[in-house]
């Protein structure tokens, strides 16, 4: 049985497994501005998963924003771990004019969110750039609150700090670049090897991040890395799986590789469309 919530772009319930659909870069549709605080609103007060991207500031906070310097997304200049918290004061998105996301304002939102909505911190700086100093801003803003955050980063001596100083709070991993060079170089039991390696090593992540055409792939190949991972109590986000035309909904190639992902049953899948990508499952299980 298929089951959906209203069409709220939260989750897709189908053979008895719910897989959430999670808010690509605090997206709810792809024609919402990037990093939208208004969008972010709108997810804590509905329990929606979402993700944002932080680069950490010169003073040791963090800024949401994907780039190492502020050009590209900002009417800024310079690198951003150049900045501290007053330089960046009167700097604006350049879409949408809107100021930037910091993160003290997350702690102050997270505070009145939904119990079931969760915010994935992805750390675009390494432990190098961060630092002890970031870490304690981290545990100072959110070790209270952090049932509703979870950090990722493609650092894992950053995520061994966070287990360290902040044990509380969720963690994940992305090994997606590593396994599909290890399996081009040398298949498939290869790395079924170094994903078992990761869930056992010292991150102890909570969720493992994989793009979706690697769990496909790998299915194909006889390794079931979704399966792999929730049996050693692991969850599983397939990244990032967006409809080209969210009105019409799925292409024939996208439903076929949607409707084997979700046999797969991951536990979340990303997205910049959940509520068409709703829609779009809903009206083909109805045919």
């Amino acid at each position: 049985m298929t089951g959906l919530l209203d069409a709220q772009g939260l989750e897709i319930s189908h053979l008895g497994h719910r897989t959430r659909l999670k808010w690509h870069r605090l997206r709810k549709r792809f024609a919402d501005p990037l990093f939208s605080a208004e969008v972010m609103a709108e997810g804590f007060a509905a329990g929606a998963s979402m993700e944002l991207d932080l680069r950490v500031r010169a003073d040791g906070g963090f800024v949401v924003l994907h780039d190492e310097e502020l050009e590209g997304e900002t009417t800024g200049h310079g690198p951003i771990a150049e900045k501290s918290i007053g330089d960046i004061g009167d700097i604006r998105m350049k879409e949408g004019d809107r100021p930037l996301i910091l993160s003290e304002d997350l702690a102050a939102m997270l505070q009145s969110a939904h119990p079931a909505a969760l915010l994935q911190f992805d750390m675009k700086d390494d432990y190098g750039a961060i630092g002890a100093r970031g870490i304690e801003h981290l545990a100072a803003h959110f070790r209270d609150i952090a049932a509703s955050v979870i950090v990722s980063a493609g650092s894992l001596d950053l995520i061994v700090a966070v287990k360290e100083k902040i044990p509380n709070l969720m963690r994940g991993i992305d090994p997606t670049n590593k396994l599909g060079d290890i399996g081009q170089a040398s298949g498939w039991k290869a790395v079924e090897t170094e994903l078992r390696a990761d869930l056992r090593g010292p991150t102890e992540p909570d969720t493992i991040y994989l793009h979706w055409q690697l769990i496909l792939d790998a299915a194909k190949g006889g390794l079931d890395m979704i399966a792999l991972c929730q049996d050693q109590g692991k969850r599983v986000d397939a990244w990032t799986f967006t409809l080209k035309d969210p009105e019409a909904g799925f292409s024939e190639e996208e439903w076929r590789n949607f409707q084997a992902l979700m046999a797969l049953k991951p536990d979340q899948i990303t997205t910049d469309e959940a509520p068409a990508t709703e829609r779009a499952w809903s009206r083909r299980m109805a045919v």
